[in-house]
């Protein structure tokens, strides 16, 4: 035992502070059994042999048992030679744990000495102290309040001390003495930066560490993006990888909006200054001329994979195959099968020579969709696979679809939700509220979003600004911000009606892709936005309902939005109100006296 003593000894001089281990020896003169009473061998080579023993019947064993899995052999049925081999396991494994016991490998956990991550086994037993009870992934804060704040750039002077401000070094306090030493193995790459959420089980510590190391590495201060205040927890494994802070977004509120009988508020989280001021404005002119009603045309998630044959005939015969009524009822059943709530609705193909593309379109319930239609898809690719053997599918997705791009495809089909809405805004509201008149933007509407659109040879732009609109609420909602692409085709149409005294204005939006349940919609501050407009997560006794109000209120908003910007164009209020809202009082004085 004093082989223990030793060792222990050794260990207390390279961290320099006191050992404090349970590790408990026994005295030479007890009848105990040590280490080296295993065999009548030197002390190495005793460990030599149960070293050599343990990992060989190991291997023997992960070999025998992954045969039996390939022959189908249960494996419970064992032979001579795995049962010495199990003996020998068990008693090389008590071995071992005798000789280097429980407590000792303990006290290195409690105290690491600075040598610890030299190796990645090393590196396991330090980062499960911090594991503790807590795993991430529960619905639990897995954030330690007593521990100090880890993004600091006060240790960064050592590779740029000129990149800092002194008082942000001041302010933020410095890594702790376990964080310090996983700050250096990611710097140094011995840890992945990835790995930090599951090998700490803390998902605030793993953003923190992660960000101090980021600094380190780059030499730049992440000083004024936020940490503090924020559940790395929610967005593990389901939003973002690799969190080193979070982007604050001011969420203004346009409203109330009167649709389809219904006030809403609506959130809307922009950085652009008029923008909700402008959406306000065309909401209160929907509300004193009676409101808007909105019609719901279409609902159905698109998916196209893109599958090759050998020739352009066979491609044709699973075109002929798949379109096919008398086979709808097969496809569909295979397609459903994977979802509650995802049902195929269509099946459309196209041929490019021996290429097939195949637009299939299905209902999502309450869910944008994209990874349901996708599970149906793959469904119906495999049981093609049967009847066409030569079919070799490229991609899950050939852009038919088509997702996060503008395509003519989803402004002629849809894709998602399908929403027209309309108004009828009275003259004098039209005078008085929008400063402008109804004839100005009748002429406006056919010259800027009709005449002018064409001219640029838009796809789905016919419209003043939707994308605005549809980007602040999407932001606001959890929404995936890049499919504002295709929902913000729109075409926005004005009339005059009643002799000219009234103005008729709508928009028409074929590509409204909203969900209120999964990704972004889970996130506390979205989760708030969509509890304002009443429509927070899935609808139990109409499936799909919430979601398809929230397409309707986005194109409501649409509506407000381009009624707005299109009078303050038309009176020429659009650049004196960009300058009060966008700019500082200072600069709009220094222009009125230029």
């Amino acid at each position: 035992m004093e082989v223990g003593k030793r060792s222990a000894m050794e260990h207390n001089t390279k961290s320099g502070k006191p050992l404090k281990m349970k590790v408990k020896f026994v005295d030479d003169e007890k009848d105990v059994v040590k280490a080296t009473d295993a065999l009548p061998l030197p002390l190495y080579l005793t460990n030599a042999v149960f070293f050599t023993l343990f990992f060989s019947v190991v291997y023997f064993l992960l070999t025998s048992w992954r045969e039996k899995i390939r022959t189908n052999t249960p494996l419970h049925i064992i032979d001579l030679s795995e049962i010495v081999a199990i003996i020998a396991f068990v008693a090389s494994f008590i071995y071992l744990l005798g000789f280097f016991g429980m407590d000792f490998v303990q006290s290195l956990i409690l105290q690491p000495s600075n040598d610890i991550w030299a190796a990645d086994d090393d590196e396991d037993i330090i980062l499960k102290e911090d594991a503790r009870k807590i795993p991430c992934g529960q619905a639990i804060d897995c954030s330690i309040p007593k521990m100090a704040p880890i993004a600091s750039p006060k240790a960064v002077p050592k590779v740029a001390p000129k990149v800092f401000e002194e008082k942000a070094m001041i302010e933020t306090p410095p890594p702790t003495e376990k964080d310090e030493e996983i700050i250096k193995a990611v710097v140094a790459g011995t840890i992945p930066s990835y790995s930090l959420e599951s090998k700490l089980g803390d998902c605030k510590r793993a953003a923190s560490i992660r960000r101090e190391a980021l600094q380190r590495v780059t030499g730049k201060s992440l000083e004024g993006l936020p940490l503090e205040g924020f559940d790395y927890e929610s967005i593990l494994g389901q939003c973002c990888e690799m969190p080193v802070g979070y982007i604050t977004i001011p969420v203004g509120i346009a409203g109330p909006l009167m649709l389809d009988g219904t006030e809403f508020s609506v959130p809307m989280a922009t950085t652009e200054g008029c923008l909700v001021a402008s959406t306000n404005r065309g909401c209160k002119a929907i509300n004193l001329s009676g409101g808007a009603s909105s019609v719901l045309l279409k609902d159905g998630m698109t998916r196209a994979p893109v599958v090759r044959f050998n020739s352009a005939k066979r491609a044709a015969e699973l075109k002929f195959y798949m379109e096919d009524p008398a086979n709808y009822e097969t496809i569909s059943m295979v397609f459903n099968k994977s979802s509650r709530f995802g049902r195929l609705q269509t099946v459309k193909c196209a041929v490019a020579g021996k290429n097939l593309y195949m637009r299939f379109c299905c209902s999502t319930g309450d869910a944008m969709g994209m990874n349901m239609v996708s599970k149906g898809v793959q469904n119906v690719l495999d049981f093609l696979q049967n009847d066409f053997p030569d079919m070799d599918v490229i991609g899950i997705s050939g852009n038919y679809c088509s997702d996060k791009k503008p395509a003519a495809v989803n402004w002629i089909e849809g894709r998602g939700k399908s929403v027209v809405c309309e108004a009828v805004i009275k003259g004098d509201i039209v005078t008085k509220v929008l400063k402008t008149n109804v004839a100005a933007l009748v002429e406006l509407n056919m010259l800027k979003n009709l005449t002018g659109s064409a001219m640029a040879g838009a796809l789905g732009g016919f419209n003043a600004h939707a994308s605005n609109i549809v980007s602040a609420v999407y932001l606001a909602t959890g929404q995936d911000p890049a499919q504002n692409i295709e929902s913000s085709h729109c075409i926005t149409m004005m009339e005059a009606i009643n002799d000219g005294k009234d103005l008729h204005v709508s928009v028409t939006m074929p590509s409204i892709e909203v969900g209120t349940v999964g990704g972004g919609t889970q996130l506390a501050s979205q989760s708030a936005c969509l509890n304002l407009l009443g429509v927070k997560g899935a609808n139990r006794e109409a499936p799909g309902s919430n979601a398809r109000q929230l397409a309707c209120v986005v194109a409501g908003s649409v509506l407000a939005g381009e009624l707005s910007l299109m009078s303050a164009i038309a009176a020429g209020q659009l650049v004196k109100s960009h300058m009060k809202y966008n700019r500082s009082s200072k600069d709009v004085t220094t222009v009125a006296s230029s």
